[in-house]
């Protein structure tokens, strides 16, 4: 019966760390990637529509990433939705693309991005806590059922509590690399 409770736990702290990874995809790091541009949305025909939806995105260059809409006539709404972004990026288009230009990051940028990453970090280590009360709480109410007994509900929190050890781990471990990334120049 909590090999089931385990089993969703853990489900539910892997689904936490995948998120949190395509989360800081979109945290710039200084070089071009075009994940960046993955939370992007623009207004496409009064339509609100992931920009990898309507246009290709490349980064021909270490700092500089490409766009290639489908439809010539949404160059405006792209361009808007990069400037009212939080990335920064000043998009430049000749009539057909979009070029975007990565600066260096400024000392600061970089400090403000780190805090970024920290709150992020936080809220992923938060929905690991989450599930592991979560799954505490239903193993005490099979316990109360009867269904297992006290020494199997020690045991059953044992092995929850690793579980959320070893994610909140991998969480930091992320963490670490990607500020590594950020800092880097």
């Amino acid at each position: 019966m909590y090999l089931d409770i385990h089993k969703s736990t853990e489900e539910r702290m892997k689904k936490t760390v995948k998120v949190y990874k395509d989360e800081l995809k979109s945290i710039r790091a200084g070089r071009a990637n075009p994940a960046l541009l993955d939370r992007i949305v623009v207004d496409y025909y009064g339509t609100p529509t992931p920009l990898k939806q309507i246009s290709n995105v490349s980064a021909p260059e270490p700092r500089s990433l490409l766009i290639q809409p489908w439809d010539a006539n949404s160059i405006p709404n792209i361009e808007k939705a990069i400037l009212t972004s939080e990335l920064g990026l000043n998009p430049s288009n000749d009539g057909k693309l979009i070029r975007l230009s990565v600066p260096q990051l400024t000392e600061e940028r970089r400090k403000d991005i780190i805090k970024l990453l920290k709150k992020v970090t936080e809220e992923s280590k938060v929905a690991v806590r989450n599930a592991r009360r979560d799954a505490n709480e239903h193993l005490k109410k099979i316990e109360k059922t009867g269904e297992i007994t006290e020494d199997d509900l020690r045991l059953a929190e044992e092995q929850v509590q690793k579980l959320t050890d070893k994610y909140i781990e991998e969480i930091e471990k992320i963490k670490e690399h990607k500020a590594e990334e950020i800092m880097e120049v």
